[in-house]
């Protein structure tokens, strides 16, 4: 199974278009949203297109609540989104997969084994980081990449996460194995 990666549309229905593009392209069973989704906040968003774009694939779409996604904004998606995290598993390895504003890096559920994936969003910044006990990474944004990070996604296949720009550029690889 393939997965698309993605964080932080926040309303931009240009990015998520690409992104969504970026998910035909990639030929992904499954789309893994990590929050963020509908409200923009700066005035250059557009909830309902981007509601109706991600709509139209929600048989496919597994999707955490962001920081930014009300009750209200929820009730325009097909999908549900009302969990904090989900977690979904590498062969023997977990990942814990969250927005990134209630869990991070030293403020978890329940305890990371060695070889788990933390995988969050929300700091909008891509990240590939080893800890001692655990791997944490950060697909980045969709729509308001930071620290001079390109708008981008990662896939999932195998126990190979890669990290893409929304054009489809590779710029980073991460096997578990």
């Amino acid at each position: 199974m393939k997965w698309l990666i993605a964080s932080d549309i926040h309303g931009n229905a240009a990015c998520c278009k690409k992104l969504l593009e970026a998910f035909d392209r990639e030929g992904a069973d499954r789309l893994l949203l990590l929050g963020d989704i509908l409200y923009h906040g700066l005035g250059d968003g557009d909830k309902r297109a981007v509601a109706d774009m991600l709509n139209g694939i929600s048989d496919r779409v597994t999707c955490v609540q962001g920081n930014c996604d009300s009750e209200q904004d929820m009730l325009m998606l097909d999908f549900p989104m009302a969990d904090d995290y989900v977690t979904l598993y590498v062969g023997d390895r977990r990942v814990f997969a969250t927005h990134g504003h209630l869990y991070y890096n030293t403020r978890l559920p329940e305890p990371m084994e060695k070889g788990d994936v933390l995988l969050t969003g929300h700091t909008h910044v891509p990240a590939t980081e080893p800890h001692p006990t655990y791997l944490y990474f950060n697909p980045g944004s969709v729509s308001r990449p930071q620290w001079g990070s390109e708008r981008g996604y990662m896939t999932l296949e195998g126990d190979t996460f890669l990290w893409k720009t929304l054009d489809g550029e590779e710029y980073r690889r991460y096997s578990l194995s």
